[in-house]
């Protein structure tokens, strides 16, 4: 893989970044990585018209959540489940909200973009309960949740990972489809992916470690599925997936091996790799003009998935 060379526009980011010298995410604090995380939000458009956007509070079994709820202009044709990136420490619901309007029109569903609770004020398995508890409140309340599709990028990939896996386990809701946008699915640094593209792509594998000791400080607990689902023994009779993959991104290797696991186990995969692109392209939609040739063709994926 590899040999190509970054989309100039994702290039001049990356540069741009270089030369703003800013410290690792070692180096600063939790709240100064969150607001680190909302200045991207000033690079995006707003994001298309919708019908409706409506702020709901979501029951869990640690208290309500936040969540923001889209209503695309033509009729819906089911419900997609959204959750973010931001390596379970940063992100929030008004920082994705062009994105959620893009998946809206793009796909023909509502879309809830789920605020889960986030580390390290809430470590492992916060994230992935709420995830979980999100995903079986709107199957059960919401218009379309009788066709239900899961998308998640990064940190909110692992998320829609874990909660397949873990709707499987307990019985339902019953999922039409899931979209992992490269995921998390494991905490091993020792693939290629981690040595050729771990440093000089805005996010590195110190970046991760980062993460990873907020959400799971217990080393001992990583190997738990609902926080490396890849190491779930049995991934047989998950719903149809469809990935997208960033060549530049330390995590690539990974996301692709649980596409690989998937189909191993019966699974329908289709997988979507970008070659000239970092982590964290998807999330730029409005602004990367990657971002968006990537929305469209997740939004093309989910019309056929219900369609069927």
């Amino acid at each position: 893989m590899g040999g190509g060379r970054l989309h100039p526009q994702i290039q001049q980011m990356v540069d741009a970044a270089q030369d703003a010298g800013l410290p690792p995410l070692d180096q600063i604090t939790v709240a100064e990585a969150r607001e680190r995380s909302r200045r991207r939000r000033l690079l995006l458009a707003d994001g298309p018209d919708v019908a409706q956007v409506s702020a709901l509070q979501i029951p869990t079994p640690a208290g309500p959540t936040d969540a923001r709820y889209f209503v695309p202009l033509e009729p819906p044709a089911g419900l997609l489940v959204y959750f973010h990136g931001g390596g379970w420490v940063v992100g929030d619901i008004n920082d994705y909200d062009p994105l959620c309007r893009m998946l809206a029109t793009a796909c023909g569903t509502t879309v809830l973009n789920v605020g889960y609770r986030l580390a390290p004020e809430h470590p492992f398995p916060a994230a992935a309960d709420d995830a979980y508890a999100a995903t079986r409140w709107a199957a059960e309340n919401l218009p379309g949740g009788e066709r239900l599709v899961l998308l998640g990028d990064s940190a909110g990939g692992n998320l829609v990972a874990v909660c397949t896996q873990e709707a499987k386990r307990r019985g339902g809701p019953p999922i039409a489809f899931q979209v992992l946008v490269y995921p998390v699915t494991d905490h091993d640094f020792g693939r290629s992916s981690y040595d050729e593209h771990g440093s000089g792509y805005l996010l590195g594998r110190d970046d991760m470690a980062w993460f990873w000791n907020h959400y799971v400080p217990d080393a001992a607990q990583r190997d738990d599925p609902r926080a490396s689902p890849l190491r779930a023994r049995d991934l047989s009779r998950l719903p149809p997936a469809l990935f997208v993959i960033a060549e530049y991104d330390p995590l690539r290797d990974e996301g692709l091996e649980y596409a690989r696991a998937l189909a191993r186990a019966g699974v329908a995969v289709d997988v979507e790799h970008y070659d000239d692109v970092i982590h964290g392209f998807f999330g730029l939609a409005t602004y990367a003009e990657r971002g968006d040739q990537a929305v469209a063709r997740v939004g093309e994926a989910v019309r056929a998935a219900l369609a069927a």
